[in-house]
């Protein structure tokens, strides 16, 4: 074995640990997140008590607390729980968060996020010591894609809190699925290091997959604030008419932000990254000239590609028309992150074609 070849398995060593030690403190973090969400569930009244804060008030138009005097006595007078905006009127307060308004639940999603970005740098350094030992960019199969995608996903996560954006709440759903993403990586999709097929020795490698991770951890990101807004939605309209939700469901969806909150958060994720899909289609579409002669094969990959585009387009086009907005535009959004899933798992696993390399 040369001295290159042997530095190059060293590396790969180097990046299955550091992968495997990503996976341990993800984990340690998604304890962490549950102890936030479980602190949080116990104190009704500290999240009562959050939510009628003055600054509580003045950001989300809180109703406030009033005192009436009764024959000279102060009588404090219970406010009008809103459950819905009505017309004109102003959003839903959002709720506490994760911790309720426990300071030892708050103490835990801190704890929580700060496990999260151990992880975070550590399966990054596992991505850097895996491109290292195949001296490319670390994207020419399924494993090496779903260790990046996971990566970048919790980085936009990051950043938005880094950003002050209200998404810790979603920071236990994001942990588990990355787990499970992990987990299929290394036990399913594992892959030795190799070299690329010639088809894919090209610049547009690093400007197209890139651009595809990137577009994938911001639609999953959308997906999950979606779904929550389904939850949030149903939740609202059951106390809007009168019915009793069960404790859990409560418990759980009171700390969320408001269902108005949660529809405009993944319009607006989902609307940011549409450009730069369009862009990682026609990026593909050119490569695939380079590559193949032709710049569009109707290739399973590309086909899927457009199909999650155009299932994106009717949702940004629903969101804009007065008919389609909230559940239905909702409904859209998950069918076209299906598409999207469909073509990351399905097509590479299951349906064969130009972009079917290194068996996944």
């Amino acid at each position: 074995m040369t001295l290159a070849a042997a530095t190059n398995e060293h590396l790969a060593s180097i990046s299955n640990t550091l992968i495997y030690s990503s996976m341990a403190v993800y984990t340690l973090a998604f304890f962490a997140y549950i102890a936030e969400w479980l602190f949080g569930s116990r104190s009704k009244v500290a999240r009562t008590a959050a939510a009628l804060t003055a600054d509580s008030g003045k950001k989300a138009g809180a109703p406030a607390v009033t005192v009436k005097n009764a024959g000279g006595t102060a009588v404090l007078e219970r406010p009008q729980v809103v459950v819905r905006s009505a017309s004109g009127a102003r959003d839903v307060p959002d709720g506490p968060g994760a911790h309720g308004g426990d300071e030892q639940g708050d103490l835990y999603g801190r704890i929580a996020v700060s496990l999260t970005m151990l992880a975070f740098l550590i399966e990054l350094g596992g991505v850097v010591a895996r491109a290292a030992s195949v001296e490319r960019a670390p994207w020419g199969n399924m494993y090496e894609f779903n260790i990046t995608f996971s990566t970048v996903a919790v980085g936009v996560y990051l950043a938005l809190l880094a950003l002050r954006k209200n998404v810790r709440w979603m920071g236990l759903f994001l942990v588990t699925s990355v787990l499970l993403d992990l987990g299929l990586a290394v036990t399913v999709l594992y892959t030795a290091s190799d070299q690329l097929v010639p088809a894919l020795h090209s610049y547009w490698l690093y400007i197209h997959v890139s651009t595809a991770i990137f577009c994938g951890a911001v639609f999953y990101v959308g997906a999950v604030a979606t779904i929550l807004y389904l939850f949030k939605d149903s939740y609202e309209n059951k106390l809007l008419s009168g019915g009793k939700p069960g404790s859990f469901a409560t418990s759980v969806l009171e700390r969320l932000p408001a269902s108005a909150s949660l529809d405009k958060f993944a319009y607006r994720v989902n609307a940011a990254v549409f450009p730069l899909w369009t862009f990682t289609i026609i990026a593909g579409a050119i490569w695939a000239g380079d590559a193949w002669g032709r710049y569009w094969n109707w290739d399973p990959k590309e086909t899927w590609s457009f199909i999650t585009w155009i299932a994106y387009a009717c949702y940004l086009h629903a969101r804009a028309t007065a008919g389609w907005k909230g559940r239905k535009a909702a409904y859209l959004a998950m069918i076209a992150f299906g598409c999207w899933l469909f073509n990351y798992y399905g097509v590479n696993i299951f349906v064969s074609g130009k972009h079917s390399y290194a068996g996944v």
